[in-house]
């Protein structure tokens, strides 16, 4: 399976880019400058293991659309509309794992609270704009701080919470999310649960300031 990261040259981008070429997987780094994705790339090459990186390529983000089998949307909020509407005549039937916060700092504000959108969550906005296209959107890898996953070295300590409307296309990203040691998926239900999944972030990144940590994460038990 080819994985495209939409918009895969900030922190969550790179971490997940990083996570699944160690996993073995073809990862293709989308950006809107094709050279921050080859130094997005360069990067990642030179943080892994030479054998480990042969399977990674950078793109513009229209190009990885129509090379990946699967997109992973990892954008902050004010570049989530500007980047759908660039790419929305190339996702035909895709899957979209959208990993997008709401977070008020994406809007010059605090760090530690949550933006509620028109449509509810990031997620199911993605789904809205897209739902001409065919697109099953999915939530996923919101909770899963950068900094655990571009600490390649140890597991992540963190649960992967994933809400979807299609159980197939929330099936594929439950078992892309286990392809990073430690992590665990989570089947949350329908995409409206998003609501409340998005919503831990900004809790977690509270944790991290208060205990001067940067890994918080989430882990579900009893299950």
């Amino acid at each position: 399976m080819k994985i495209g990261i939409i918009g895969g040259t900030g922190d969550q981008g790179l971490g997940l880019a990083m996570r699944f070429a160690q996993a073995g997987e073809q990862v293709i780094v989308g950006s809107r400058d094709v050279k921050k994705a080859d130094n997005a790339v360069n990067l990642i090459k030179n943080t892994l293991k030479s054998d480990e990186s042969t399977n990674v390529k950078g793109m513009t983000n229209e190009e990885v659309c129509h090379e990946a089998d699967l997109l992973i949307l990892t954008v902050p909020l004010q570049a989530q509309m500007v980047t759908l509407k660039s790419i929305k005549d190339h996702v035909e039937g895709k899957i979209l794992i959208d990993a997008t916060v709401p977070m008020e700092s994406c809007l010059g504000g605090s760090p530690v609270k949550y933006v509620n959108v028109w449509d509810g969550s990031a997620a199911e906005r993605s789904a809205n704009f897209l739902k001409s296209k065919n697109v099953k959107v999915v939530s996923a890898f919101n909770n899963i701080s950068a900094a655990s996953l571009t600490n390649i070295g140890n597991i992540v300590e963190c649960d992967c919470l994933i809400s979807g409307d299609d159980e197939e296309s929330k099936q594929e990203a439950m078992k892309l999310a286990e392809k990073i040691p430690g992590v665990r998926a989570i089947d949350c239900g329908n995409l409206e649960n998003a609501r409340i999944v998005e919503k831990i972030t900004p809790l977690l990144i509270n944790l991290n300031i208060r205990n001067k940590i940067k890994l918080a994460g989430i882990r579900i038990t009893g299950l």
